[in-house]
């Protein structure tokens, strides 16, 4: 197990030094009421007092009931400046609009909230001098399990190392609130949705892959196929060169 005293510590002057070589004021990210957003913001709020978390309610009822109670639990838990925008309104204007355009397939239609919410984070940070803070743990990024130019779009991520397994052994060093540590994981964009079923493996699966190196040839079947679809989401886009 990691020694997460000195994980904080670390992690805490990273955090620091990307504020200050950007001149930046403070920082914001996305107070989703899930594990990742609240070590998340719990780092961020040890590194730099100005960090504001925004809860961005977005459709699914999970996201007005219990996402937004834990959200504001560890918002209130560790002194953390929380603001709400509703974004389930401007969602539904976006989709409106775009029906003139084309038919909007399931898959783009539950992205749209992610990239909603990147828009927000952004649009803060750029009116305060923020930077954004990023939430995606290695497990979730190996995996491709994050909305591209949604929730995989930042400034700076202080957990991006961190596997599921050790989100949780870090908030529970960080004594994190009860429900946040329990609650199963879900990205919230429709009820009744959770990582692990939309995957077809859980979490420890693919940490007893990534940390240890083991794994069943069905589940490593299933890690090596969503890797390989997704190596998209891990790199720049690619840019015609007339040079070398």
């Amino acid at each position: 197990m990691r020694d997460y005293s000195k994980e904080t510590e670390k992690r805490v002057a990273f955090i620091r030094r990307i504020i200050e070589e950007a001149g930046a004021s403070g920082i914001v990210f996305g107070n989703s009421g899930g594990k990742d957003s609240a070590l998340v913001g719990i780092l961020c709020k040890k590194a730099v007092y100005n960090t504001a978390g925004i809860i961005m309610p977005c459709g699914s009822s999970s996201n007005y009931g219990s996402d937004k109670k834990d959200a504001e639990a560890l918002a209130l838990t560790f002194g953390i400046e929380s603001r709400v925008v509703d974004l389930a309104p401007i969602k539904q204007l976006f989709l409106d609009r775009l029906s003139d355009a084309a038919e909007i397939a399931p898959l783009a239609n539950v992205n749209i909230a992610p990239r909603l919410r990147m828009t927000t984070l952004y649009a803060v940070a750029a009116s305060e001098n923020r930077l954004v803070a990023g939430c995606s743990n290695r497990s979730e990024m190996h995996m491709g399990y994050f909305t591209k130019w949604g929730d995989g779009a930042y400034d700076f991520n202080p957990i991006g190392d961190l596997t599921v397994t050790e989100v949780y052994e870090f908030l529970a060093f960080l004594k994190a609130p009860s429900q946040i540590m329990k609650k199963t994981p879900s990205g919230g964009l429709f009820d009744n949705q959770t990582d692990e079923s939309e995957m077809g493996i859980t979490y420890k699966q693919i940490d007893d892959f990534l940390l240890f190196g083991n794994a069943s040839d069905a589940d490593k079947a299933i890690i090596e196929r969503f890797h390989n679809a997704s190596g998209h989401k891990r790199t720049m886009p690619k840019v015609f060169k007339t040079r070398p």
